[in-house]
């Protein structure tokens, strides 16, 4: 017998879950089908050293609102904590240099303090002076409108390659595991676009995202928060809210039409409705078989190109570290030629996880595109490996006394310059071939956790909306 739903969302990471969650608030009935035998995709929470420590994303924007709603609507607000506000270091030339504040995405905002930072030479900080007399130089397209162009291109062309490379590229390019030079600052650095855009009279990069941060309201919330006990607590809410409609261990591998519904074969359920939660790689083949504007949507999808990382996570003993932990953590430039890309300090980071005085735990990332080394390592080979990066940068000394190695191959989609316009375009084109088939996840608009949420929330409205005609 089947079992027939209003909304089938095919996928259970925070995307689908929160699809699912907004169809049941608009009274649908929900089936969320996750092959793996866990919900959550890539929002993992585990024990080490006997605290949660999170095995991949451990925070969410919070001036993007759609992640605090979220929370608020699971009754969990009340378990958000932020980071300690303890600065950052980056790695360059042959020691760790405190990031300063005055800064929007790695965009100097006061060039005299990054270069008694020693994060730009000379040279460097008079190139980026140089954007604050340059004149406009913004590609268009034949409308004479500003185009979509690489985070990289901007960066470079206004304020140098030093600025690049040393400070955006290591910020903006942590979070998608890519290279600035080849990824989208529309859906990247959407900070550094709608500065551009304040006034579009105005040519200087860093005197648009200075006009950006006075817009700030005084008093706002903290940059970053997540729940207490990791980010897994947010995927157990929704799991707990969403109840039996969860089946994990349940693989979908085509949609067959039969009528007005959707059969999600080989499962027995049917569906008036679908959101497809799925990676990039993965839903492109789902599509491709229905013919007409769903084919064209997967040849623009299937195009997308993905990133492989790995977490090692590690406790060590505390005095065993040379460096003072008086950050957050470290970043790695591309142009340093280490595995290691990046280095979570979470005892400092987090205090409230800081349960052991003897122990330190730290993140340490490995892997970005076009960098897949860690690929062909074996466990014991990766965190050797990283053993001695963290020797190198930051005098890690001891042996650790516990560590957890996590994978995600093909977890990072990387948007090229245009991608949204070719988002835009393959929804359009599956909206006309199957209006209640619609598509949501890191791949579409950007890989935070607040834009999966609100992209998959806005996916279940237009996929409901078609069953109705609203």
């Amino acid at each position: 017998m089947s079992t027939h739903v209003d909304l089938a969302v095919v996928g259970g990471g925070i995307s689908g879950l929160a699809a699912a969650w907004e169809g049941e608030r608009r009274g649908a009935s929900v089936a969320v089908l996750e092959a793996a035998d866990r919900p959550g995709g890539k929002l993992q929470t585990s024990s080490l050293a006997g605290v949660p420590l999170d095995e991949a994303a451990d925070a969410f924007l919070a001036r993007v609102p759609a992640a605090v709603e979220l929370c608020d609507e699971l009754g969990i607000a009340t378990e958000l904590v932020a980071p300690a506000s303890v600065g950052a270091y980056v790695w360059l030339d042959g020691r760790l240099r405190k990031l300063p504040p005055d800064q929007v995405l790695g965009v100097p905002t006061d060039l005299d303090a990054v270069a008694a930072a020693g994060l730009l030479s000379p040279a460097g900080v008079e190139r980026a002076r140089e954007d604050l007399t340059r004149p406009d130089d913004r590609p268009r397209g034949p409308d004479g409108e500003p185009v979509d162009e690489s985070v990289g291109d901007l960066v470079r062309r206004r304020l140098g390659d030093e600025v690049l490379d040393r400070l955006v590229g290591p910020l903006v390019g942590s979070v998608y595991a890519g290279d600035c030079d080849r990824l989208s600052l529309q859906v990247v650095a959407a900070q550094l676009a709608a500065a551009r855009d304040l006034d579009p009279a105005e040519p200087s990069l860093i005197r648009s995202v200075i006009a950006l941060r006075d817009q700030a309201p005084v008093g706002e919330r903290p940059l970053f928060l997540a729940p207490r006990e990791g980010m897994g607590a947010l995927v157990g809410a929704l799991v707990d809210a969403l109840g039996d409609a969860v089946r994990t261990g349940t693989a979908v591998e085509a949609l067959v039409p039969e009528g007005t519904r959707w059969r999600l074969a080989p499962t027995d359920v049917t569906a008036g409705a679908v959101v497809l939660t799925t990676p990039a790689f993965a839903t492109a083949p789902l599509l491709a078989p229905l013919g007409g504007g769903a084919a064209e949507a997967a040849a623009v999808i299937g195009e997308i190109d993905h990133a492989s990382v790995a977490l090692v996570s590690l406790a060590v003993p505390r005095d065993g570290v040379e460096h003072e932990l008086d950050g957050t953590g470290f970043l790695v430039p591309r142009s340093a030629g280490l595995l290691l890309t990046a280095c979570s300090w979470v005892t400092t980071k987090w205090p409230h996880l800081d349960h052991d005085p003897s122990l330190v735990l730290l993140r340490a990332s490995v892997g970005r595109d076009g960098d897949e080394r860690a690929l062909g390592l074996t466990d014991d080979e990766l965190v050797a490996r990283v053993l001695d990066d963290l020797g190198t940068t930051m005098g890690l000394r001891a042996a650790p006394v516990e560590v957890r190695v996590s994978r995600w191959p093909r977890s990072f989609p990387q948007p090229r310059p245009g991608h949204r316009d070719r988002v835009a375009a393959a929804e359009a084109a599956l909206a006309r071939s199957a209006p209640r088939i619609v598509t949501a996840g890191a791949w579409t608009h950007g890989v935070g956790v607040p834009t999966c949420i609100r992209t998959a929330r806005a996916a279940t409205a237009r996929a409901l909306g078609a069953t109705t005609g609203a």
